[in-house]
């Protein structure tokens, strides 16, 4: 079944669809939630319980067959704008770098192992110095593989906005990166 199929169960009373939907959806869920946080794991898992959760107290707006997994992400969006939007909380450099897990390991010996290593610290502590409107596209895109289309369903923003955001915050990123390397 889709997602959207499953979405429709759930609007049904069918509680299988839930479990399937989770299934298939927690763990990138997490990813983005990770990324999003600064690699703090415990806020990560308390938030995606916490978007589950306001699924299922919303799944009566969710109309098919709009598609599920931007639906879904505009819910894990919102929450973490809200979360770091309250007074008391604040961004701190909590990220363990070694547990992003931001590219593959396809190196050949501990040379290249060490030279993917530096790259991904660089690449990590840059996506962090970006403003959160860049860095949400950027992980949609290149780490949740949204598609722009996606992307704008999911932030509630036009194609062209998302476009934009991802242009100049690749730009920035490039510029950052480049910035740490002297």
């Amino acid at each position: 079944m889709t997602d959207e199929e499953l979405a429709r169960g759930i609007q049904q009373g069918r509680g299988e669809c839930v479990r399937q939907l989770v299934e298939r959806h927690h763990s990138p869920l997490m990813g983005f939630l990770y990324r999003m946080t600064d690699g703090d794991r415990l806020l990560a898992e308390d938030l995606s319980q916490e978007v589950f959760l306001r699924m299922m107290r919303s799944i009566r707006q969710y109309t098919y067959p709009r598609p599920f997994k931007p639906w879904l992400y505009m819910i894990a969006t919102n929450l973490v704008r809200d979360h770091f939007k309250r007074v008391e909380t604040r961004r701190v450099g909590s990220l363990a770098d070694e547990q992003w897990d931001l590219m593959g390991d396809n190196t050949d010996g501990p040379d290249d192992a060490l030279q993917l290593e530096t790259e991904t610290r660089a690449i990590v502590e840059a996506l962090r110095q970006l403003p959160e409107h860049q860095r949400e596209v950027l992980i949609l895109r290149y780490y949740q593989s949204l598609s722009v289309h996606e992307i704008a369903l999911a932030l509630n923003i036009p194609e062209g906005t998302v476009k934009s955001r991802i242009s100049i915050g690749l730009r920035r990123l490039r510029t950052l990166v480049m910035e740490a390397e002297r």
